[in-house]
């Protein structure tokens, strides 16, 4: 556990621990949640699509590609829950390959008129 008071800058880091010195790390979705083993029942997105969902979430520039860096300000649920539960979904793509997922950033998707 990382204990931390509310509303103050975490900062977190995740690398990729691989030979192939050719790889990228993109942020894809967080979310967190009071139940370490439920993300989908009371959850609170920070990033889906890589855009950011919370106005505290930032990336943050990275030493290497493989390499991923961003943060937010610490938040409660309620009072009743005493922990927060994060997890994360990054994506691996080659890099410098500018059609994969990794380099086409935030990703916003429209819902259509059923209408027309």
């Amino acid at each position: 556990p990382y204990y931390v008071d509310m509303n103050q800058n975490l900062f977190l880091q995740a690398s990729l621990h691989s030979s192939d010195q050719n790889l990228t790390l993109f942020v894809h979705t967080c979310v967190a949640s009071p139940n370490s083993s439920d993300f989908r029942t009371l959850v609170y997105e920070l990033t889906k699509s890589g855009c950011a969902s919370d106005s505290t979430y930032a990336l943050f520039p990275s030493p290497r590609s493989d390499v991923a860096r961003f943060g937010f300000n610490s938040f409660s649920f309620v009072d009743r829950f005493p922990s927060v539960f994060l997890q994360c979904e990054l994506l691996v793509c080659r890099y410098h390959d500018y059609s994969s997922r990794c380099y086409q950033g935030c990703v916003s998707r429209f819902k259509r008129n059923a209408d027309s």
